[in-house]
């Protein structure tokens, strides 16, 4: 049995990969918001391009939240080993 002092430091990887997925999910949100409220405003004015940015706002969005969750199950599955 180890004693106390030889305990091995905490993995830092782990620190980093959450924090990586709470960034991803604070950019989909505000991605996803900020388009939706774009999108609304681009409906007041059809011939801006304000509808095709609050769309690929909304996509990027989706996308940062599928990596969020993508990343979150596979740092999940290595640290049960």
């Amino acid at each position: 049995m180890p004693a106390s002092s030889e305990k091995s430091p905490p993995d830092s990887g782990s620190t980093g990969k959450r924090g990586s997925v709470i960034i991803a999910r604070v950019v989909g949100i505000l991605c996803v918001a900020g388009g939706f409220m774009l999108g609304i405003h681009g409906l007041d004015h059809p011939g801006s391009p304000m509808l095709p940015t609050a769309l690929g706002m909304i996509v990027t969005g989706l996308v940062a939240q599928v990596f969020a969750l993508v990343k979150a199950c596979y740092a999940g599955s290595q640290g049960k080993e």
